[in-house]
């Protein structure tokens, strides 16, 4: 059963201009897995903007909790390639009020625009 879905649009070069201006916002946003590549590499802005677009799709599935942290939502990614979602704090409290057993995560991004949609499962 669908608990919630969630949908985010990012602009790429807009949160480019953020993390240059801002250092300290990858810390707060990404966690140190998030804002590397499976060999090590640094992640790309564009990249990077899908997976805040996927954090911001996780908290609108389930009616964006308050309290909730960016790093309280993971987006990792499987041996096949695929993106999924780790949960923790306060977004992982109000999933397990949901229901919540599953999350699925698609993302999609060109040059200009970053976009994610997450489904919420129970």
């Amino acid at each position: 059963m669908i608990v919630g879905i969630g949908t985010d649009l990012v602009g790429v070069v807009r949160f480019g201009e953020s993390l240059e201006r801002t250092p300290a916002l990858a810390e707060r946003v990404f966690t140190p897995a998030e804002r590397r590549t499976r060999d090590g590499a640094a992640r790309s802005v564009t990249s990077l903007a899908a997976r805040f677009a996927a954090k911001e799709a996780a908290a609108k599935a389930l009616g964006v909790p308050s309290g909730c942290r960016f790093t309280d939502c993971e987006v990792l990614q499987a041996d096949d390639g695929r993106p999924s979602l780790r949960v923790s704090g306060r977004l992982a409290r109000a999933a397990e009020a949901r229901g919540v057993t599953a999350w699925h995560v698609s993302l999609t991004h060109d040059a200009e625009m970053a976009s994610a949609f997450v489904v919420a499962e129970a």
